[in-house]
């Protein structure tokens, strides 16, 4: 037995509680919503946002910072996970879901945003320890200590392959899309990489807010008088909001006058109000309704002529809101919750129909950047019945002389060129309108007699509109 006097024991630290980050944890809970129940990050995070701040918990920077965390997270999680991969020493799938969230958002923290390194993995930390425990925060410490070891394109030189060897592998990892969905805008754009990588890239900006002034209820001018508001580039009742802000303070849009509407889907009613028909322009129908931004403008524009919309949508939850939408028309309308691939009106009956197909919505993942994640390519499989039935029902419920728009916010050939070529050849009797005219100074609109939108040419969701009139 020795002699040597025992050291004093150091006394252990005192436990530490968690501090709560109000910002980076409703951004936490935000990615779980997305992720747990399919929801959608533009439905899910305003109401949060607004709850924070009547909690007076948030400012606007507060809710800014919390909107970029979320998006940004999103939208590069493709580039965050292969990176994240290379620092863990099992497979993601093997990681769980929450712990993935707060490595997401780490990485964009450290690899996306200005956020200094310490402050970066620091808070995440702490966030860590607020939802996951403090077993599982020195993990998620761990791991972000080894991704802040390199900046972004340090990570994408070792996680990427070489663009030479695997090219969409390489832009799928460095543009943050799915391999199948990089190789199918590929198709539908054409061209070399210059153009696919300023898609992809595109895809990955924060879009600006689009109001439409619908005619008869508001000007653009009384638009333009909101702060940091401009014109629109391509339609008429388009103004931007070049600072993002919150449409629903502006009077217009709180009382129905106005709404948020991207400029594709106004220049897609636009054209179809424009075109060229043969006999009467009494009565137009939305096939396809819900949730009212397209209807309403197209009610406003008929009313200018003294015709009438009838306003069809499938879910009666979804009819509803079309009903608020359209309230206040100043000109006649109807709205219906109605099958439109089984319609209850009588062939023949309208001079205008536009058909704004459900779709896979490749076209809009600047505004729903989980939607490249959550969709696969036997989606397609699943809408393609349902886009011909709806586009055969628009083509039997026209006149002859009048003329159907088919629209869809995805570029993809299966939803777009493939659908329409289907039905021409069931129906010999129509013929395809030239759009590129009735969309004047909207520059490459490409070789007709259909339109294709780009969000980096056209700075628009990717609509998709092909105009058939019927001639028998």
């Amino acid at each position: 037995m020795s002699d040597q006097p025992r050291r004093p024991r150091k006394p252990g630290k005192p436990y530490r509680r968690p501090e709560k980050d109000p910002v980076r944890l409703l951004a936490f809970e935000a990615l779980r919503a997305v992720d747990e129940r399919d929801a959608y990050a533009n439905l899910v995070l305003p109401p949060l946002l607004r709850t924070a701040r009547e909690g007076g918990d948030f400012d606007a920077r507060d809710a800014a910072l919390a909107t970029e965390l979320v998006y940004g997270t999103l939208r590069r999680q493709g580039t965050y996970d292969a990176v994240v991969a290379a620092c863990v020493d099992r497979p993601l799938r093997e990681v769980d879901p929450p712990v993935l969230d707060v490595l997401g958002l780490g990485a964009h923290q450290l690899l996306g945003t200005r956020i200094p390194t310490h402050a970066a993995v620091s808070a995440s930390v702490e966030l860590a320890r607020v939802v996951l425990g403090d077993g599982r925060a020195k993990f998620v410490n761990a791991v972000l200590r080894k991704v802040a070891q390199h900046d972004l394109d340090g990570w994408l030189e070792r996680v990427a392959p070489p663009y030479d060897e695997d090219p969409e592998d390489h832009l799928a990892v460095v543009h943050s899309h799915p391999r199948w969905v990089v190789s199918a805008l590929w198709d539908s754009l054409g061209g070399g990489r210059a153009g696919i990588e300023e898609l992809l890239r595109a895809d990955n900006e924060r879009p600006e807010v689009t109001l439409v002034a619908r005619p008869g209820r508001a000007t653009t001018g009384e638009l333009l008088d909101e702060e940091a508001a401009l014109p629109g580039r391509w339609s008429p009742y388009a103004v931007r909001l070049s600072e993002g802000g919150e449409p629903g303070v502006i009077p217009a849009v709180a009382d129905g006058r106005a709404g948020v509407q991207d400029e594709g889907s106004q220049l897609v009613a636009l054209a179809l109000a424009n075109a060229p028909l043969d006999g009467p322009d009494r009565l137009w129908l939305d096939g396809c309704a819900g949730p009212g931004g397209k209807a309403a403008l197209l009610a406003a524009l008929a009313a200018e002529r003294g015709a009438a919309l009838l306003a069809s949508e499938k879910q009666p939850h979804r009819a509803k809101l079309v009903a608020k939408v359209l309230a206040g028309n100043p000109g006649p309308y109807q709205v219906v919750a109605a099958d439109g691939t089984r319609p209850p009106w009588r062939a023949g009956t309208f001079d205008r129909v536009l058909v704004d197909v459900p779709c896979t919505g490749l076209g809009a993942l600047r505004r729903r950047p989980e939607a490249r994640w959550r969709r696969r390519p036997g989606d397609l499989e699943g809408f393609a019945p349902l886009q011909r039935g709806l586009l055969r029902t628009a083509l039997e419920s026209v006149r002859v002389g009048g003329v159907v728009g088919y629209a869809t916010c995805s570029p993809h050939l299966a939803e777009t060129r493939a659908v329409v070529a289907d039905l021409l050849k069931q129906f010999p009797d129509v013929e395809l309108l030239d759009a590129r005219p009735l969309l004047p100074g909207v520059p490459e609109l490409g070789e007709g007699p259909d339109v294709q939108l780009w969000p980096h040419v056209h700075g628009t969701d990717a609509m998709y509109l092909a105009l058939i009139r019927r001639t028998g």
